[in-house]
């Protein structure tokens, strides 16, 4: 079979180009970045919970979800499963008997202060391969696309 090449235009190529080198590059970097992650014994969404509160506290669910870009549906299975294994708590906020704060356990913030500095070298590790002007430059660009 031969191959076709049809082109939409060298910007628009350029752009379809671009999309596929950078959903490789999300593929690739995210496949090694979550090996410490399932030797933690978690699940990537369960790690980014157990991060977000040993870093930033106690939280409402509608907090994590919006931190960790989650669905609350999703948000709630990972709570009721953090909390069925006993990483996590959920207790009434006091302030406002409508909301439960979620909390670490000794046993959830154990898990993620041995794992969390492992998965930190990960991932610079992975981005090893540019310099820090380069990541600068990456991450302007990044948060330029996102319209961030």
């Amino acid at each position: 079979m031969e191959d076709k090449k049809i082109s939409y235009g060298k910007e628009k190529d350029l752009s379809l180009k671009t999309l596929i080198a950078l959903t490789r590059c999300y593929q690739s970097v995210h496949k090694r970045e979550t090996r410490t992650i399932k030797e933690a014994g978690v699940t990537v969404s369960q790690f980014a919970v157990l991060e977000l509160l040993y870093h930033k506290g106690d939280m409402r669910v509608c907090e994590i979800t919006e931190k960790v870009l989650s669905t609350a549906g999703n948000m709630t299975v990972i709570i009721e499963n953090l909390v069925k294994d006993g990483m996590v708590t959920r207790t009434i906020d006091a302030n406002d008997r409508r909301v439960n704060l979620i909390s670490l356990t000794e046993k959830g913030r154990r898990i993620i202060a041995d794992n969390f500095p492992e998965h930190v070298d990960n991932v610079n590790e992975i981005f090893s391969v540019l310099s820090t002007e380069e990541r600068e430059n990456l991450l302007k660009l990044l948060k330029k696309l996102s319209g961030v």
